[in-house]
């Protein structure tokens, strides 16, 4: 039977698997050959969003995808620069028909999109395929978007999610087409650091996968929140980079029986559609009411930002510190320090462990930074210390994470320090008093509204 085209783009971006590629999939059901590229950024040295380890994962993912590819006759073009200018570039040069993509998630990549569009004289086929739903599929009865999680997950979870596709057989690429070597961290002008990373690529994403399934996740329910153990799923970053398909995960994870886990993936999609409706809360608070709060400046007290205390126990709760017991800013400005603050991955005492809930990706920190989605949540701020007594946190795991504490009675970790004195040799002393800066930020608050009325 013959194909609506001779030779197609396909674009890789946060979909470095061959698995249920919805666009991949369609491109090769569509032509006879396909020429799959991933474009490489030109900025180098540091960068406020992302850094070596990130980028470390990314070419790891990059090696996997190509050798991939390459088992099944196909082969990965690598291409540097602006993107829109790479592809209609590499379109003219492959002589291809239509180039075809999966959807980004954000706007800076929805902005792309339209303008390779509106510049491209042949046809761009895009498809969903990072969510489980669009973000126009689950709305409010009057067709406005959710703002409140739990009656979003009411209306999402029993929406029928579709099904995982197939994996392709063969891929048939041109063998004359220039490419780029795969990228390295020399690339971007970094550094390798002694980290212990997760392995990148879409079989290594597929083996954590298979260990999430038959262990964590169906104890989920009584694990996630006790960071000494390893009660989640560790899947964040394939899901970000697209190593591993959210419908194929969530399809699996439906037969552990884990409804708490299917929420948390909901929590994910919330925020997508957050993000989607309202791209503001990558530089305002998401509620307009708390706009213009007074912040301070946060590498004054570096020593929470380097783990060098005991602070809370995952994701949520260290941006709620960052925001409500360091003042730090979570407007425009230092957004990016806690984006860092929420992606990073080596910090001794792993404090940020909630992977499932975009709570700690691009438009979750953004929510969590921005004084949360519901505004309650502002007022009812979570005690640290009551928190790390509820979730466990364990002789073992601070003494694995923070060596400085081996010697100290585990029972002290959840007290304040007594006359706020240090708790062991070379330990840092407490950073702050919890009451008063609870006090504070409830008086910043009050004035703020005070003002705004």
């Amino acid at each position: 039977m013959s194909k609506a085209y001779r030779r197609v783009i396909h674009w890789f971006r946060r979909d470095l698997r061959l698995t249920d590629n919805t666009s991949l999939l369609a491109s090769l059901s569509s032509s006879n050959e396909v020429v799959p590229v991933y474009i490489l950024s030109n900025w180098t040295g540091s960068n406020l969003w992302t850094g070596a380890k990130r980028q470390n994962f990314l070419c790891e993912c990059l090696a996997s995808l190509s050798s991939n590819l390459e088992h099944l006759g196909g082969q990965l073009i690598i291409r540097q620069g602006d993107p829109i200018s790479e592809i209609l570039k590499l379109a003219k040069d492959a002589r291809v028909d239509a180039i075809f993509l999966n959807e980004d998630v954000d706007p800076f990549g929805q902005a792309v999109e339209a303008e390779l569009k509106k510049k491209s004289s042949i046809p761009v086929h895009s498809f969903q395929d990072a969510t489980l739903h669009g973000p126009t599929e689950v709305l409010k009865g009057d067709g406005t978007p959710y703002r409140v999680y739990t009656p979003f997950a009411k209306r999402w979870l029993p929406v029928e999610k579709r099904r995982s596709g197939g994996r392709p057989s063969s891929i048939k690429t041109p063998s004359d087409l220039e490419s780029l070597p795969l990228p390295t961290l020399s690339h971007w002008g970094l550094e390798k650091e002694d980290w212990e990373l997760p392995k990148g690529g879409e079989k290594a994403a597929r083996q954590r996968m298979s260990e999430a399934l038959g262990h964590r996740i169906s104890r989920y329910d009584d694990t996630r929140d006790i960071p000494s153990l390893p009660g989640t799923s560790r899947l964040s970053q394939d899901l970000r980079w697209g190593t591993l398909s959210i419908r194929e995960l969530y399809h699996k994870a439906v037969k552990t029986g884990s409804e708490q886990y299917l929420k948390e993936l909901g929590w994910r999609e919330f925020y997508f559609q957050i993000l989607y409706h309202f791209p503001e809360v990558l530089s305002d608070e998401f509620n307009p009411d708390w706009r213009g709060l007074p912040w301070e400046e946060p590498g004054k007290k570096l020593r929470w930002q380097l783990g060098e205390t005991v602070p809370e126990h995952d994701r949520s709760d260290a941006l709620n510190f960052a925001s409500q017991s360091l003042h730090a800013q979570a407007g425009a400005g230092d957004r990016a320090w806690l984006w860092q603050v929420a992606t990073m991955v080596d910090l001794r005492a792993q404090l940020y462990r909630s992977e499932e809930s975009l709570k700690h990706t691009e438009s979750g920190a953004s929510a969590a930074a921005a004084l949360a989605v519901e505004r309650r949540k502002v007022e009812r701020r979570r005690d640290v210390l009551s928190a790390g007594r509820n979730t466990g946190v364990s002789e073992r795991s601070a003494k694995r994470w923070v060596p400085e504490l081996k010697t100290v009675d585990p029972k002290r970790f959840q007290a304040p320090p007594e006359d706020g004195q240090p708790l062991a040799d070379r330990y840092p002393a407490p950073i702050l008093d919890h009451s008063a800066e609870r006090k504070q930020t409830l008086d910043i608050f009050k004035k703020h509204r005070f003002q705004q009325k």
